[in-house]
């Protein structure tokens, strides 16, 4: 038997995905969290250090890892990539400024080893704000058609309205089960199932 059958059937009886969040200072990781997690998404903090929520989508239980994005917390970013299913990398779409930072960061990320294989989402964040670039506009920026060694996709959003926050989810959690559960997938609509972060400063 096989390492991946092996790592399939443990998956298959934990059915389990685990989700990291990832990007640069103020793209709206956590507020995109909180509209999956249908809590008040006016009300959002920088993170400092990392905080993890469960949903449920389906049959599925998602851990998801919103981790800060500050300059200074990025070099502990490598603590959180063990086991990751899903690397979720928001950008904030009119920030135009930072986009060659978002990019080498990015690009910087796919090439650990302990993200080999997961699953990539893009949420294209802010689109509600005026002169936001399109999500055409970030996938060339990103350099997103160079990535081969990920599954990936670029989803235009807004966390403060929720437009396409939820088909983000629902495509990534797709991916996975797919490539990991053999496309065993049920229900479409993710609900909160547990709203207690678990909050650690860096270490």
């Amino acid at each position: 038997m096989g390492l991946l059958t092996i790592i399939r059937k443990n998956k298959m009886k934990e059915r389990e995905m685990r989700i990291l969040f990832l990007g640069l200072d103020n793209a709206g990781k956590t507020t995109i969290l909180k509209r999956l997690k249908g809590q008040d998404v006016m009300s959002t903090s920088p993170t400092l250090g990392f905080e993890i929520s469960t949903i449920t989508y389906g049959k599925y239980l998602l851990n998801i890892w919103d981790v800060g994005g500050q300059r200074t917390l990025r070099p502990y970013w490598r603590n959180y990539f063990e086991q990751t299913d899903v690397l979720v990398w928001v950008v904030d779409s009119g920030d135009r400024l930072r986009m060659d930072d978002c990019r080498e960061e990015l690009h910087a990320l796919l090439q650990e080893q302990r993200l080999a294989g997961a699953t990539l989402l893009v949420f294209a964040n802010k689109q509600d704000i005026t002169g936001s670039m399109s999500d055409a506009e970030i996938k060339e920026a990103l350099d997103l058609p160079a990535i081969r060694s990920h599954h990936w996709k670029i989803q235009p959003c807004s966390a403060v309205t929720g437009e396409n926050v939820q088909a983000g989810l629902e495509w990534a959690v797709s991916d996975v089960a797919q490539r990991v559960y053999w496309g065993v997938i049920d229900g479409k609509s993710p609900n909160a199932v547990s709203s207690k972060p678990e909050k650690a400063s860096r270490t």
